[in-house]
C-alpha cells in the first residue's frame, strides 16, 4: 500500500548515507592513522555538522527546483563519509588514551554518548511534534533537529579539542606511518579483518532492529499504539545508556570474551521465539527491547577496546574503519528496508533467521578471538 511504499522511500533515504561509511573508514582511517586521531575526530565532526546544517538550511523545491533532492543527498552522502571516518577515530582515541587495566571502562562512553544523543534526539521529535501542527512540521519544523544537531556537533568539538592526542598514536610517537596501509592490512592482518567483519554481524542486526525498527514493527506487525511502542523503546534506549559502563568496567575484571558469548548465545536461543511472540501491550514490548539491548549492551560497551585490541597502532583506525563500515553498510543501511519489505508480503519471520546465521557467525568469532584484557596496546 501506499504507507509502506513512502516507509521503504523513507528506509532508502536512510540507506543513502551507508554506501559512504566504508569509503569513509578507509580515507578518514588513513587520515587517523598518518596525522593523528584527533585530526581525524575533528574532522569528521565538520563533516558531520556541516551536512546537518546544510540538510536544515537547504532551500525548498519550489525556490531551486531539481537542485533541492541533490543538495539533501549531497549532504546526506557527506554524512555518511564523515560517519565512518568518526566511529574508527573516535573508537581508536578512548582506547588509546584509556589505561590498560581500565580499556573496558573507557571504552564504553562510545555508546553511552551515542544513546545519550539518540535519547535527546527522540525527546526533541516528540516535544516538536506536540507542540507544532502537521502543517508547520512538515513546512519547517523538521529543519528544527538538523539546525540544532550542526550547532550541537560544533559545541562538541571544542569539547573534544581539549583530549590530548594518544601516546601510541603515529602522530605523537613519530612512528614511520603505513603508505600503504590497505596492503599492510590484507598481507599482514587479515585474521584481524576477519574479526572485525565478524564482531560487526550480529551486533548490526541488533542495533537496527531494536533501535529504529522494533517500534514500527511493533505498530504494523501486531497493531501496537504508536506512543506505546515509542514508549518502551525510550525506556530501552535509558537502560542500554546506563549498563553501558557497567558492562564496560565488567569486561576488565572478567574479560571480553565471556560477556561476548553470552550476548551472542542469548539472541541465538532466545531472538527467534521473543520476536514471534511480541504482544500490543507496553509490557511485551519494554520486555523484548530490554532483551535486545541488554544483551547488546554486552558488546557495545566493549566494541572499542575488543576492535582496537586486534591491529598495531600504524593501522589501528583503518584497520578498523574499513572492515566494520562496510558490514554496517551491507547489513545496517538495509535492514530496516528489507524488513519493511518483508514484512509487507508477510514473509518477516524469513529474515529472523538471517539474524540467526549473523549470531552464529559472530559467536565463532568471539570464541575464537583473542583475550587481551588488561595488556597494552601494540
Amino acid at each position: 500500500g501506499n504507507e509502506t511504499a513512502a516507509l521503504l522511500a523513507a528506509y532508502g533515504i536512510f540507506a543513502v548515507g551507508f554506501i559512504m561509511r566504508p569509503l569513509g573508514g578507509w580515507i578518514i582511517g588513513v587520515f587517523a592513522d598518518r596525522r593523528g586521531r584527533k585530526a581525524a575526530l575533528v574532522l569528521s565532526i565538520l563533516m558531520m555538522s556541516g551536512g546537518s546544517l546544510v540538510i536544515g538550511l537547504s532551500p525548498t523545491f519550489a525556490a531551486v527546483g531539481i537542485a533541492a533532492p541533490v543538495i539533501l543527498t549531497l549532504a546526506r552522502l557527506v554524512q555518511g563519509l564523515s560517519l565512518g571516518g568518526l566511529y574508527a577515530s573516535a573508537t581508536t582515541l578512548l582506547a588509546e588514551i584509556a589505561p590498560a587495566s581500565r580499556r573496558g571502562f573507557y571504552s564504553s562512553f562510545v555508546f553511552f554518548s551515542l544513546a545519550a544523543g539518540i535519547l535527546v534526539a527522540s525527546a526533541l521529535g516528540w516535544g516538536l511534534t506536540t507542540a507544532l501542527t502537521d502543517e508547520a512540521m512538515s513546512t519547517w519544523g523538521w529543519r528544527i533537529p538538523f539546525i540544532l544537531g550542526g550547532v550541537g556537533g560544533l559545541i562538541s568539538l571544542w569539547i573534544r579539542t581539549a583530549v590530548p592526542e594518544p601516546e601510541a598514536s603515529p602522530a605523537a610517537s613519530g612512528r614511520d606511518v603505513v603508505k600503504r596501509p590497505l596492503h599492510v592490512l590484507l598481507r599482514e592482518h587479515p585474521v584481524a579483518l576477519l574479526r572485525i567483519v565478524g564482531f560487526a554481524t550480529l551486533t548490526t542486526f541488533a542495533f537496527y532492529i531494536f533501535v529504529p525498527y522494533l517500534p514500527t514493527y511493533a505498530i504494523r506487525a501486531v497493531g501496537a499504539d504508536a506512543s506505546v511502542a515509542f514508549a518502551a523503546n525510550t525506556v530501552g534506549l535509558i537502560v542500554f545508556m546506563l549498563v553501558q559502563p557497567v558492562f564496560g568496567a565488567l569486561s576488565d575484571r572478567i574479560g571480553r570474551r565471556p560477556q561476548l558469548i553470552f550476548f551472542a548465545l542469548g539472541y541465538l536461543v532466545l531472538f527467534y521465539p521473543l520476536m514471534s511472540a511480541i504482544r500490543p501491550t507496553f509490557t511485551s514490548i519494554l520486555l523484548l527491547e530490554l532483551f535486545g539491548l541488554v544483551l547488546y549492551a554486552m558488546y557495545s560497551s566493549i566494541a572499542p577496546a575488543i576492535m582496537s585490541e586486534q591491529f598495531p597502532a600504524n593501522v589501528r583506525a583503518v584497520g578498523i574503519g574499513i572492515p566494520y563500515n562496510l558490514t554496517v553498510a551491507l547489513l545496517g543501511g538495509f535492514t530496516p528496508y528489507l524488513l519493511t519489505w518483508l514484512q509487507s508480503i508477510g514473509r518477516e519471520q524469513s529474515f529472523f533467521l538471517v539474524v540467526l546465521a549473523g549470531a552464529v557467525v559472530s559467536l565463532v568469532t568471539f570464541v575464537h578471538m583473542p583475550e587481551k584484557v588488561g595488556q597494552p596496546l601494540d
